[in-house]
């Protein structure tokens, strides 16, 4: 116990120092954001506990219940486990892995920190992506013993990916390798053939030992061959103040404050470029322009700003403006396109699905968004290209993608933040990906959906509909099915689609999977949404059935008086409706996707039986035992 140092309540560099005059201090120092990645078991959190230890940034009772959890449950034999300081949930401890991004602050003489401690597994590359997105600096681990291999090309292709400038490679353990020149410099060299594909232009190599303390806040004399600084060293002397783009301005709108009629406030950070009071600015879209009146920070008026300041201007000219638009300056201006190119990471355990519609969230927009096609995916082992069609969990490849309305954007290399995005899937609310924008796209060179484009018609054909239903032998309606979500529709609806080709009827089947894969992929479960989705297959049923067909359209479609409108369009004497009566517990036990389960957790919204209700009572016919139904009686 007494080998240990334990630091006293205070910070070791100001005992004496007065708190007001400490604070003042520690408010000035830059801010400088890292992450830690490697594989598993490389000494990610070991390393950042050493730092905080060695660099005296723990406390007593900190201290005191890292020797007792190290003992129960630590994995460093007879040593500290420094690692558990940034394992902070009792689960992941247990398990003896991290298995979530653990942050950390603190501070040195010369600089603030904030360390994103990311897990090692594979499979949890997403949480490493999610640390990476705001750092300004990685530190690469790789075990001495095991050297570059798979996940470490990963997490730094990823890395470059992400646009961060600066990389320390902390070849750890190496007293495990008896602290062997050889060793680092063969790894040193491995590591820079694989990057000289990478963008990443300051690349610095430490041999240490996480464990033993080794070139972490001093140098070690264990390896007097080695001639560069301490990690610590590094982090306190690596300079990050060219990496935020101080050119181009942009502001993104987050909120309008209006606490009467005298004053209209836009809040928001600064996401790039420097303002000054009595500038000129554009808003966009709209394209007027005004000059900024006022700039309040932290409820102080100043005369500039800069990012990431969070800020409050107002204008001199009254310009309408919300959450989503952006002020810029006149003569540089971000694009403006619903369509455009980007890198993509796939985060989520569903695989993409091309047909399916997303939220796109940018800056402080969110948008309907679809992606196009993939153009290519990407070895990272390789970084070799490769066509793929589809994303699974943790790929990364180069899409297209469209916006339902056009977003403010730059290209990620020239601005991170308006140059990133991230996608959620609308259903479950998951982030699907992150992506980082590369250019434009003409909509000209967009994939083709349509394979022909449809030839003009005229507008009144030559031929009836009852000229098309004595040629079919048959009367064409539609049997619109509703029930709660997993009542048994699609069954009804695909043994009366047998029973009439039996009688060689022809009939089609609309569901709602079918056209939201397709027509209708761009709309969301809201209501307003699900509104215009059932008025398109109405609006369809009645041009099949003017062509003389049957229509036998699937759809949940809750809400009374929406069937009523979908009623009207089709035509009365041409709709009949059946309605599956089956009750809520059987609809939870045939449900095979656990959507009833997602939406009882409030994963799921305005789900019809759990929060949204059902308004029965329009149905034609009315099916309560599906073992009972003759299909016969629906005609």
């Amino acid at each position: 116990m007494n080998s240990h140092h334990i630091p006293t309540s205070k910070p070791t560099n100001v005992p004496t120092q007065k708190i007001e005059d400490f604070l003042a201090q520690d408010e000035k120092k830059d801010l400088l954001r890292l992450l830690t990645a490697g594989s598993v078991d490389d000494g990610k959190s070991t390393l950042i506990g050493r730092l905080l230890n060695d660099s005296k940034r723990l406390y007593d009772d900190q201290l005191a219940t890292l020797i007792r959890d190290s003992k129960r449950v630590g994995n460093a034999g007879d040593e500290i486990d420094y690692a558990l300081l940034l394992d902070g949930l009792k689960a992941e401890r247990e398990q003896g892995i991290t298995i979530d991004v653990a942050y950390r602050y603190f501070s040195t003489s010369k600089r603030k920190f904030i360390i994103a401690d990311t897990p090692g597994h594979e499979q949890y590359t997403r949480n490493m992506v999610t640390g990476a997105s705001t750092a300004h600096l990685a530190i690469v681990l790789i075990d001495a013993r095991k050297g570059v291999i798979t996940q470490t090309k990963r997490h730094s292709f990823i890395i470059s990916l992400l646009g961060i400038k600066h990389v320390i490679v902390a070849v750890n353990k190496m007293d495990l390798v008896e602290y062997s020149r050889d060793v680092f410099e063969q790894i040193r060299e491995d590591y820079l053939d694989f990057t000289t594909r990478l963008s990443i232009p300051d690349i610095q190599f430490v041999p240490l030992s996480a464990l033993k303390g080794d070139n972490i806040v001093n140098r070690s004399e264990n390896m007097p061959w080695y001639t560069g600084s301490s990690i610590m060293n590094l982090l306190e002397s690596i300079s990050i103040s060219g990496d935020r783009n101080f050119v181009d301005f942009r502001f993104p709108i987050q909120l309008v404050s209006r606490p009467n009629l005298d004053y209209r406030g836009f809040s928001g950070r600064i996401a790039s470029g420097i303002i000054r009071r009595g500038e000129e600015v554009i808003a966009l879209p709209s394209g007027k322009s005004t000059r900024v009146k006022s700039i309040e920070s932290m409820g102080t008026s100043v005369d500039y700003a800069f990012p990431p300041q969070s800020i409050m201007l107002t204008l001199e000219d009254e310009i309408d403006l919300s959450r989503g638009d952006m002020l810029v300056r006149k003569n540089n201006q971000p694009q403006i396109e619903r369509h455009f190119e980007a890198m993509l990471v796939w985060m989520d355990e569903t695989d993409l699905d091309l047909n399916k519609q997303f939220i796109l969230k940018h800056t402080t927009q969110k948008v309907k968004a679809r992606v196009d096609a993939i153009r290519y995916g990407i070895d990272v082992n390789t970084t070799q290209r490769s066509e793929t069609t589809t994303f699974k969990l943790n790929q990364i490849g180069r899409v297209v993608l469209t916006s339902s309305k056009p977003l403010l954007f730059d290209s990620y290399t020239k601005n991170r933040q308006t140059g990133s995005f991230i996608l959620i899937d609308p259903l479950t609310h998951n982030t699907s990906a992150v992506g980082m924008i590369i250019n434009r796209v003409n909509p000209e060179k967009l994939p083709s959906k349509i394979a022909h484009a449809a030839d003009k018609k005229l507008d009144r054909s030559l031929v009836s509909r009852e000229e098309r239903e004595q040629k079919l032998a048959q009367k064409a309606m539609t049997f619109w099915i509703t029930g709660l979500h997993a009542s048994g529709k699609n069954e009804v609806a695909y043994q009366l689609e047998r029973y009439l080709f039996d009688l060689g009827r022809t009939a089609i089947v609309l569901n709602g999977s079918m056209l939201r894969s397709g027509l209708n992929r761009e709309l969301g479960f809201d209501k307003a949404d699900r509104d215009e989705n059932l008025r398109r297959v109405a609006e369809m049923a009645k041009l099949l059935n003017d062509q003389g067909l049957i229509v036998i359209a699937v759809f949940i479609s809750p809400d009374r008086e929406t069937r009523q409108q979908v009623k009207e369009i089709i035509g009365p004497q041409r709709y009949k409706e059946i309605f599956i009566d089956t009750k809520l517990e059987a609809c939870q036990t045939r449900d095979t996707e656990g959507l009833y389960a997602k939406a009882a957790q409030g994963k799921l919204r305005h789900f019809p039986g759990i929060d949204s209700p059902y308004e029965s009572g329009t149905a034609d016919i009315i099916i309560s035992d599906l073992e009972q139904v003759d299909i016969k009686d629906l005609i």
